[in-house]
């Protein structure tokens, strides 16, 4: 038996078709949570991808291989389809739901990330990760003094340090799988595979001050998704939704009603 992402729910006893919310890289459901609170008229879905918060770890995690855990969760849970929101990896994980199982998607909500190759660019997190030994650091004040030779972004790292988490055994231990994100990243950060453009209603939401989602991506947006509408939230960078989120969530909830 295939393991279960793991889930929370918010509204589950409300009706309409259900929104799933989705995290980016060495994120976890809880990210979204303020996203989720402004839904009030649906049942809500907060998943933690594979190697990722409480979900199961696995040797492979490339978005194919994540966009079928979430096939899964979605016809286990009895839903014919489902309103989809994805932040970054999140975000490509839904392009490719899209294209490998788009009768299970309704709508779909892409934020700050496009379905293009994107250069390697987190060698200094992964450094900040290694410069930590869970099993020996006293406290996560001391862990983010040894990220802050890596990371000079008091926030990233504050980010980062939510995947240290206390072992049974004693001290810390990473929650999510760095040894399975690390050998799957060269897939992580190459465009979703494409079958066929999925004709329904996307949105793309990009940061006005993100490089994620460039001019010249457009083209690519619209090859996978030819209906897709891109707006863009002025001043703000990747983590759109947490640095304006009354705005972000706005935009989310009228996509949403339409």
């Amino acid at each position: 038996m295939h393991p279960s992402l793991n889930t929370r729910f918010i509204n589950p006893e409300k009706s309409g078709i259900p929104v799933l919310l989705v995290h980016g890289l060495f994120g976890a459901g809880e990210n979204l949570l303020g996203i989720a609170r402004a839904i009030d008229d649906r049942p809500v879905c907060l998943v933690d991808l594979r190697n990722h918060g409480r979900s199961f770890h696995a040797d492979s995690m490339t978005q194919r291989d994540m966009a079928e855990d979430i096939a899964r969760l979605i016809r286990g849970q009895g839903w014919h389809r489902v309103d989809y929101i994805g932040h970054s990896l999140g975000g490509k994980v839904g392009i490719q739901l899209s294209q490998d199982h788009p009768e299970l998607i309704h709508k779909l909500l892409v934020a700050d990330i496009a379905p293009v190759d994107y250069e390697p660019g987190h060698d200094d997190i992964f450094a900040a990760f290694d410069a930590v030994d869970p099993s020996v650091v006293a406290s996560r004040r001391e862990a983010d003094g040894l990220m802050q030779a890596h990371l000079s972004e008091s926030g990233v790292r504050s980010f980062l340090l939510t995947n240290l988490v206390r072992a049974e055994s004693g001290g810390f231990q990473w929650r999510c799988n760095l040894d399975a994100i690390k050998a799957g990243y060269e897939s992580v950060r190459c465009a979703p595979d494409l079958v066929m453009p999925f004709e329904g209603a996307v949105l793309y939401i990009r940061g006005g001050a993100s490089d994620y989602v460039l001019p010249q991506d457009e083209w690519a947006i619209h090859q996978y998704h030819p209906n897709a509408d891109i707006k863009t939230l002025e001043g703000t960078g990747h983590w759109l939704h947490a640095e304006k989120p009354q705005e972000f969530n706005a935009l989310v909830c009228e996509f949403l009603d339409q």
